[in-house]
């Protein structure tokens, strides 16, 4: 999809047309006694030896209110919406518009600037800067107000000492050792707000503890500034009186009861429990069994309580796959107090199932670099808790027909793609020796895998795909996600070659030993790194690798039969080779609403020994709209290769052994769900040896003149974490160009992309 440079500039005008035109109108609106509030700032200053003041500016802008109209462009869009539908007759669109994007006007006369540096000064108070000046300054023109408050800080209050003000008990021995790992130290400045997380952090360490009852709001702070004279404080920390007794002590498991189906489907009480290691097992007829679920439990009778524990249990049972609520409830188990240390706990634990069998369908339109398009479909049918230990089997069926478009000898080409897979998914894992209890955070699987594939491409050729897959998966805490696959078995036959496609073949011996009948079988490893499901990090990175070793095994059982250099199988060449690449992104936070988000991605392959090349499914790819946006998918490369005109619109897509790409993204707010996008892509694939076919494809230190570079902006529909891309991309540098007439900027060549989620 392209634009013409005048259409460019027509677009360019409007815009600014449109911003002249709203402003005006936006203005003639607002009363004639108000002043429309156009922005306000905070302004910092501190003495030289106050730190981090940037934190101190980021609390103090929060509390500015009422927040300015927001604007799209430098236009206040929801503003102007909101005065035509005031009109005495708005009409249906100016209605209709208000309701979705219109906002009240902001006026000067709505901000409250005493109360607003009250908020800043009770503040900073609480953040150790008592008897700061705080002022504000008014600045109006044309209609529109500025209001900027100046702050000047002084010396904050540090902390000196920070004791127990302890008594006897068991309770307070525990509060003792919780200080030894206490953030708070000499020299830390008196903050309110880090008091109140001391107190949360005491609360948890005593929970873990076993000590159920205990809460934060027990805790009481004093801090003593009479001692010096140089704004130092002491900090002394206490229990309040009459704190009961139930809270000071801790607590054990008495009972542990678990509802494996949660349902209306289970009659069974209390004193129908089946007990299996100290586990009683409400459920009649048996849902789960018994034995499966046990070790998926991490708490036991007689241990004291520890919410920690309850968390990784509870996080254990969800990850199982068969439920869809896990809730885990405590009642206490003792008549009354007296004497004792420890207090007794019942613990319940409620499951309810998903539904045994489920049906997922898909419907889907590709579109393809060479000129395929056509529709999709797959299906998924799972059946859950199969054998009563939480085991799930899917199988699944995809269907999809293209047809090539355009002009050209290859128009009107089509394919057909069948597929068909039978998963089963056994949550624990399948070895001789047990590593199940040291995976606390959630339940290792084994996966189980065997598919089948039929791709037929019209009168060309046809690819039969056997695969199987056994392997394990576990997560190791929220961050972290392994995969292994110890055995990975892949057979592919190509069958019903046309002579016009034999010559092809023959004509590139890359492109031959790629489709050539073969056995792959080997080990893959996948590690994800993940922190932006933690939500805690301010500039979160996101780290996935993935390694394939394929052949190794067979070379003792293999022989070169028919003297051709290769080895078999059966009969069956084997591949050889190694493949390794990783996928790196970071997200660095201008703002809380704007982000700079980077990432670098490097793959290769080497074939090897019995391979000339790599399997076609095993090779790299690059372009597309989560690639390099500028270049249409997999139409990049290989290097500075450059296709005939014949074999633009080919039907076989340019891959490489090596494949190398940075992207750079700026992503920022709009209105309300809709966000905007600027960036630049850079990527392309090599191959690792040189190929008469494909010349300039080879790997070589000029690869950095051989990147496809392109550049654009894009809009992003987010509803709740379901985004909806629409990125326009134009290319600034052409790697198959000769060289001196690769770059260039040229609005003449622009590229639609459409995606669901963010590219990376």
């Amino acid at each position: 999809m392209s634009f013409r440079p005048s259409s460019v500039r027509l677009i360019i005008a409007l815009l600014a047309g449109l911003f002249l035109v709203s402003a005006c109108s936006v203005r003639r609106f607002i009363p004639t006694d108000e002043y429309l509030l156009k922005s306000a700032s905070v302004t910092v200053t501190a003495p030289d030896s106050v730190r981090n003041i940037g934190g101190v500016e980021d609390e103090l802008e929060a509390l500015l209110r009422p927040e300015p109209n927001s604007t799209f462009l430098g236009m206040r869009v929801g503003l102007n919406a909101h005065y035509k539908s005031q009109k005495e007759k708005p009409g249906f669109l100016n209605k209709y518009l208000n309701r979705k994007f219109g906002q009240e006007p902001v006026y000067l006369s709505d901000v409250d600037s005493s109360r607003t540096m009250d908020l800043i000064s009770n503040r900073l108070e609480n953040s150790g800067f008592f008897n700061t000046k705080v002022s504000s300054t008014t600045t109006t023109k044309k209609k529109v107000a500025s209001v900027n408050y100046k702050v000047a800080l002084g010396q904050p209050y540090t902390l000196e000492k920070y004791e127990l003000d302890s008594a006897a008990g068991t309770i307070y021995e525990g509060i003792a050792q919780s200080l030894e790992e206490s953030p708070i130290t000499k020299g830390t400045r008196f903050s309110l707000d880090l008091l109140k997380l001391e107190r949360e952090r005491i609360d948890t360490y005593l929970k873990e503890r076993g000590y159920y009852n205990f809460n934060a709001d027990f805790l009481i702070f004093e801090a003593d500034t009479n001692q010096y004279d140089n704004r130092r404080f002491n900090l002394f920390l206490r229990l309040k009186k009459e704190v009961p007794q139930k809270s000071l002590l801790p607590y054990k498991l008495n009972k542990i009861y678990v509802n494996p189906d949660y349902s209306l489907n289970n009659k069974a009480t209390q004193e129908d429990a089946y007990s299996i290691n100290g586990i009683h097992f409400i459920q009649d007829p048996e849902f789960f069994k018994p034995t499966r679920m046990t070790p998926y439990i991490l708490f036991k009778e007689g241990q004291p309580y520890n919410p920690k524990i309850s968390r990784l249990t509870s996080s254990r049972l969800a990850s199982i796959g068969a439920y869809k609520f896990v809730n885990i409830r405590y009642e206490p188990d003792f008549d009354e107090v007296s004497d004792q240390d420890t207090l007794g706990l019942n613990a319940n634990i409620f499951l309810s199932p998903l539904k045994k069998r489920s049906i997922r369908t898909e419907v889907k339109a590709v579109s393809k670099s060479n000129g395929f398009a056509g529709p999709a479909m797959a299906a998924v049918y799972s059946n859950r808790n199969l054998f009563r230990g939480g085991e799930t089997l899917n199988l699944s069926a995809n269907f999809g027909y293209e047809v090539q478009f355009g002009t050209g000898s290859t128009k009107g080409l089509s394919s057909t793609q069948v597929g068909f897979e039978t998963g089963l998914v056994i949550p624990r894992l399948l070895l001789p020796f047990n590593v199940n209890d040291t995976l606390l955070y959630a339940v290792p699987k084994t996966n189980i895998k065997f598919g089948y594939d039929l791709f037929n491409r019209s009168d060309l050729y046809k690819i039969n795909a056997l695969n199987t897959r056994f392997g394990y998966s576990w997560q190791k805490n929220q961050s972290i996600y392994h995969e292994l696959n110890p055995i990975s078995i892949n057979y592919v036959n190509t069958s019903n070659i046309s002579p016009e496609f034999q010559s092809i073949l023959d004509r590139n011996p890359f492109l031959k030993s790629s489709f050539q009948e073969q056995l792959i079988t080997g080990l893959t490893y996948s590690f994800f790194y993940n922190e932006l499901t933690e939500g805690k990090k301010r500039n979160p990175i996101q780290l996935s690798t993935n390694f394939e070793f394929a052949g190794n095994i067979f070379g003792w059982a293999s022989k070169d039969k028919d003297g051709d250099g290769q080895k078999k199988l059966f009969g069956i060449a084997y591949a050889q080779f190694f493949k390794a690449d990783f996928n790196f992104v970071y997200h660095y936070h201008l703002s809380s609403k704007q982000t700079l988000v980077g990432r670098a991605f490097g793959g290769f392959g080497l074939p090897y020994a019995n391979s000339e090349s790599l399997p076609f499914s095993r090779q790299y790819f690059s372009g597309g709209p989560s690639s390099v946006r500028a270049f249409r998918t997999r139409s990049l490369g290989p290097g500075s290769y450059q296709p005939t005109a014949a074999d633009q619109n080919s039907f076989f897509d340019r891959s490489g052994d090596i494949r190398l790409e940075a992207n750079i993204e700026y992503r920022f707010p709009i209105y309300s769900f809709l966000k905007g996008a600027l960036f630049v892509d850079a990527g392309n694939v090599w191959l690792n040896n040189e190929n008469a076919a494909l010349p300039g494809g080879k790997f070589s230190s000029d690869f950095i003149k051989e990147l496809g570079i392109g550049y654009g902006a894009g809009l992003r529909v987010d509803i709740q974490s379901f985004v909806i891309r629409f990125d326009l991309a134009s290319p600034f540098s052409k790697p198959y160009l000769p060289v001196g007439k690769r770059t260039g900027f040229n609005l003449s060549e622009i590229l639609f992309n459409f995606g669901i989620g963010y590219p990376f």
